[in-house]
């Protein structure tokens, strides 16, 4: 099974106040968002992380953290993810892919939505960065999935 989520923000706590996050401090939500994860996702599955993974994070908090966090993991890195591959794989990712994937020919994998024009026919963009869930632009089923953890109650889903 493959598993994506996006914009933890591990260890950030003034995404609490920007996002409206309802944690009283940043332990909680670091808490809370690991008891989420493990809670659908199995040690043998696979999560893609759609990027913003953590900020302001030492490296054995994320060491730690990662650790706690079932599945194999792959950080699609998004424009909080500014340390190095290697600095990732150390923590704990198995993957790091600085870009965009493409899988199973169906979906493209990146952090923040591509354009609808940029998105090959059939293809579908499974994406993070957008924490607002009023932004209609990408309210658009056959284009886009929207893995942002603040609209999935902090909690991996399940794709095809």
């Amino acid at each position: 099974m493959a598993f994506h989520i996006s914009d933890t923000h591990f260890n950030h706590e003034n995404i609490i106040k920007y996002c409206n996050r309802p944690f009283k401090s940043v332990e909680e939500m670091n808490e809370y968002i690991i008891e989420q994860w493990n809670r659908v996702v199995g040690v043998n599955d696979v999560v893609y992380h759609h990027g913003d993974f953590a900020l302001g994070i030492s490296t054995h908090d994320c060491i730690d953290i990662l650790k706690r966090l079932n599945g194999q993991k792959v950080l699609i890195c998004g424009n909080l993810d500014v340390r190095s591959d290697t600095w990732y794989k150390n923590c704990g990712f198995n993957r790091v892919v600085r870009k965009q994937e493409t899988i199973k020919d169906k979906y493209l994998l990146t952090h923040v939505p591509r354009d609808i024009e940029d998105i090959p026919r059939g293809i579908i963009n499974i994406h993070g960065h957008v924490q607002d869930r009023s932004v209609d632009k990408f309210n658009k089923p056959d284009y886009y999935v929207n893995v942002t953890c603040d609209v999935l109650d902090y909690t991996p889903i399940w794709v095809e």
